[in-house]
């Protein structure tokens, strides 16, 4: 068995050795200038500007001269040269995407340029093409397009012949590498075998050139690349993923001209670089294989896989953060990419949160029925899970003992000597660093006493940037350091630059307090290892603080953290640096010991582990309820069961498995004369006892089946059961319904009024929305979806909820089902006889739930005959399916009130 990892970025990529003059190269940009200028790049030297000591411990910078770049030289900025004889030891020192260079560009490596791309429509979607001035845009675009290509065409020729080796790559998901890593490593994992892209432009590549690069990553490193076009991938990840998809998952809804008028356009692209995944997975799959897809920028993969593989066991991850559905809804292609990911099995979220996010939103939008551990399609079911990610300890206790962190970390304490450091390492897009430089801001002001013992450093990527923020951050950089700097003191260092990972630990274990106040995000893993930098590699301990957002999903890890704060708020995160500042040793210890334990509880193996195991019970579940797998009810087998049996217990349900459907207020009173007739007389034959459960009223069902003597009934999906011969009972109190039903039945008004022609009834436990008469037909599946959503959000606490069914909305308790009141009847039997025949037959999804409770009665040898039986092509846990509908339940249980016991 492999388990097929998908991500947009493999782990690994290529560095070409390529001789370039210095000029050329800073012009076609293709080594960066923080790598040319001086040989080296933005490190703590900016930082220490001060510290000029020699040392003998090796340094992380290059050693070029800025004209020829030997890949040692480069590798040397992100790996120790250990690890450089096996290049797989390196996948988990790669930083996390948010910290990744923008598509087409590289830190560290040469590589080849981005072709030249299609051209993009207009930045007003008003603009016409034939208008004079767009004429003149795509004249000078065609012309610089030409330069760029004269000053590359040398390098690219050079490319051709260069030798290349394999790296770990810049680009891609750091904690999901660390985590396959040390899964793998540790053999936790069975065979993996990575899917994706090089991370890097390769239409200047030719086939052969790519063929070789293949075969090299697929021998040596587990790894299928996919190449698709340059213009395609950059469509899909520059455009839509980046422009559109990441905004809307992190709650910023884009609303300029330039997304509008690149949304249409880049949704080809995010089509065709799925449609290339699937593919490539589709032609490298062998039963048994288990396909894990992670992140957005893959959401149509699953649905695209299933149509080919049916029985493929998928997995899909979402790393980032999942909206609300009033946020999600905004999007165009939003039916598209919630139907792509409900293609797999199990789909996992960070925290709870997202994971309700989801439900709700497939809930409003696709009208599929949302329980609290899944989606119910219409052929199958869909689970969803919770599971943060972590981190591994070993590995990162590990790259904290590198002697490099210790000189690093030996230099900062000796510049920031009597110091209290406040780090902060982001992203320049929608991560917060405006408000975090505020709140520090405010914290000087309103705390002089610390301007001179209190240094902030803020990193900040400028990768994929908004341009108005990138104008306004250093505004607030200035006004800070002119207000609160001293001759011999500033409290602010701000670094447009992300640092080499060596030095980002040795700052780490130097902080007295993280700030990881995002906006959004899905999880930080900032956070996890400065929690365990703390606790340093040669026995120092420091017990610094971290500050987290609310908004993010460490929050719910660290659930009980005193120090979380809203982002938003200046003045309380203010508050929280200075009291995180102000802490008592015996404070810090405690509050980073609950902390730690947390970090070594939910780490990366705890992540895979938990996932790989639902994925597999999901799968196995799915199998076995598909309806294709499930055998023909043999009623030959089931006929001589019963005449083997004494006691026998039927529950049938009545819409769709007696009689045809009807909404729950069909106004249908009247059964035919077979099944008045069946009933009879099953129920009349010694030994039998015989319920009929319905999502109909208690008058109702004591119209339809009034002359039917020794019938028991269950009305309003378990709510309300009526034992042969006996009164009604209610299982769920009166009382404590009528408390919900009131303030249901005026949210329901306001849809009433939006929705002519539609009623509301009250019942005795639940409500029905009644939307088969409302004339606005157009807007009923909207209002309807708007309302279920707002009522499971809201009547949380009353413990109902509202499930979309034929004809409306039904309104009902989550406590009581048909479940429940099977398991009631099970124990009010006469004289407590358990019966040793026991027959379910149903067709709806509320009767799974007593299909369950059957099948385990058999498997915990309570009762050795069960027949569980679906009239219904959905996936189902009944152990036995009949084709025949309604007329085949008929003639079975005919069949059986005929039969003689032995």
């Amino acid at each position: 068995m492999t388990i097929l990892v998908v991500n947009l970025f493999l782990p690994y990529t290529i560095n070409f050795e390529v001789k370039t003059n210095r000029a050329a190269t800073q012009n076609e940009s293709q080594v960066p200038a923080s790598v040319v200028e001086n040989g080296s790049q933005m490190s703590l030297l900016s930082i220490l500007p001060s510290v000029k000591e020699s040392t003998n411990v090796p340094s992380s910078e290059p050693k070029g001269d800025g004209c020829f770049f030997t890949n040692s030289d480069k590798i040397g900025l992100r790996i120790e040269t250990s690890l450089l004889q096996d290049p797989s030891l390196a996948t988990f020192v790669a930083p996390n995407e948010p910290h990744s260079p923008a598509w087409g560009d590289t830190e560290y490596f040469t590589q080849p340029p981005l072709r030249a791309l299609e051209r993009l429509p207009p930045a007003s979607v008003l603009q016409r093409e034939s208008t004079a001035e767009h004429v003149q845009q795509h004249v000078a675009q065609k012309r610089s397009e030409a330069t760029r290509s004269r000053r590359s065409s040398n390098y690219e020729r050079a490319l051709k012949t260069a030798k290349w080796t394999v790296q770990p790559a810049e680009k891609g998901n750091g904690g999901l590498r660390n985590a396959i890593y040390a899964a793998s490593q540790k053999g936790d994992l069975p065979h993996v075998t990575w899917i994706g892209t090089i991370s890097m432009p390769t239409d200047s590549l030719d086939e052969e050139r790519k063929a070789e690069i293949s075969e090299k990553l697929d021998t040596d490193f587990d790894s299928l690349v996919i190449y698709p076009k340059d213009s395609d991938f950059d469509g899909h990840y520059s455009h839509f993923c980046k422009i559109i998809l990441w905004p809307i998952l992190h709650y910023q809804v884009p609303d300029g001209p330039k997304s509008k008028a690149y949304l249409d356009h880049s949704w080809v692209y995010y089509v065709k670089i799925n449609e290339l995944f699937a593919e490539k997975i589709v032609k490298n799959y062998k039963r048994g294989d288990i396909i894990w897809i992670h992140d957005y920028h893959l959401l149509l993969v699953p649905k695209l896989i299933r149509e080919k593989l049916p029985d493929a066991q998928i997995g899909f991850f979402l790393h980032v953060a999942f909206p609300s559905s009033e946020v999600f809804r905004c999007l165009a292609f939003r039916q598209e990419l919630l139907e792509g990911m409900l293609g797999a099995d199990l789909i996992g979220f960070q925290t709870q949160e997202y994971c309700h996010h989801f439900l709700s939103t497939c809930n409003r939008l696709l009208r599929a029925e949302s329980l609290s551990h899944g989606v119910q399609l219409e052929d199958r079911f869909v689970d969803v899970g919770t599971f943060p990610i972590g981190i591994d300890p070993e590995i990162f206790r590990a790259r904290q003992a590198d002697l490099v962190v210790h000189h690093w970390l030996g230099r900062l304490e000796r510049k920031y000597a009597g110091k209290k450091l406040i780090v902060a390492r982001d992203k320049l897009d929608i991560r917060g660093i405006r408000q975090k430089l505020l709140a520090f801001e405010h914290l000087l002001s309103t705390h002089p006493e610390l301007r001179e013992d209190v240094v902030m450093i803020q990193i900040a990527s400028s990768a994929d940037a908004q341009a108005e923020l990138d104008a306004k951050i250093p505004w607030i950089v200035s006004r800070i350091n002119t207000n609160h700097s001293t001759l011999a003191h500033q409290p602010l260092v701000y670094l447009k630059k992300d640092l080499e990972y060596r030095h980002y630990i040795a700052l780490l274990e130097s902080t007295d307090v993280l700030m990881v106040t995002n906006l959004r995000e899905g999880m930080n893993l900032a956070a996890h290892e400065y929690i365990l930098s703390q606790n340093g590699a040669y026995g120092r301990k420091k017990h610094g603080c971290v500050i987290l957002s609310e908004f993010i999903g460490n929050a719910a890890v660290f659930d009980k953290h005193d120090f979380i704060v809203n982002p938003w708020d200046v003045r309380q995160c203010a508050e929280a640096i200075h009291r995180a500042l102000n802490m008592s040793e015996e404070e810090k210890r405690s509050q980073w010991e609950a902390l730690h334990d947390v970090v070594l509880q939910k780490d990366a193996k705890c992540w895979i582990q938990s996932f790989m195991t639902s994925l597999t019970r999901a799968h196995d579940q799915h199998s076995r309820q598909h309806t294709g797998s499930i055998p023909r009810l043999r009623v030959d087998e089931l006929a001589s069961n019963y005449r083997k049996s004494n006691q026998r217990l039927f529950v049938l349900d009545y819409e769709g498995t007696l009689t045809s459907h009807g909404t729950p207020l069909s106004a249908s009173f009247i059964s035919p004369r077979r099944i008045i007739d069946t009933l009879t007389d099953l129920s009349t034959m010694q030994g039998n006892t015989v319920y009929v459960m319905s999502g109909r009223t208690i008058q109702e069902l004591d119209i339809i089946f009034s002359c039917v003597p020794g019938l028991g009934l269950i009305a309003e999906n378990g709510c309300l059961i009526k034992h042969p011969n006996q009164e009604w009972a209610c299982l769920a109190a009166l009382s404590e319904t009528s408390k919900w039903k009131d303030s249901i039945q005026k949210m329901l008004e306001y849809y009433q009024e939006r929705l002519e022609g539609s009623t509301i009834n009250i019942r005795d436990c639940s409500i029905f929305f009644n939307t088969t008469k409302a004339r606005d037909r157009q807007n009923v599946a909207r209002l309807v979806g708007e309302c279920t959503n707002q009522l499971n959000d809201a009547c949380r606490n009353f413990k109902v909820h509202a499930v979309l069914c034929d004809g409306g909305l039904l309104i009902e308790s989550v406590e009581f089902d048909k479940r429940s009141a099977a398991e009631w009847i099970f124990r009010g039997l006469k004289n407590g006889t358990i019966p040793d025949f026991l027959m379910v037959a149903g067709d709806a999804r509320e009767d799974e739930a007593v299909y369950r409770w059957a099948n385990e009665l058999q498997e915990h040898k309570i009762i050795p005959r069960v027949c569980t039986v679906s009239v219904s092509s959905r996936n189902t846990e009944a152990m036995t399916t009949l084709t025949q509908g309604v007329t085949g339940v008929l003639s079975t249980l005919q069949k059986l009130a005929s039969t003689k016991a032995d």
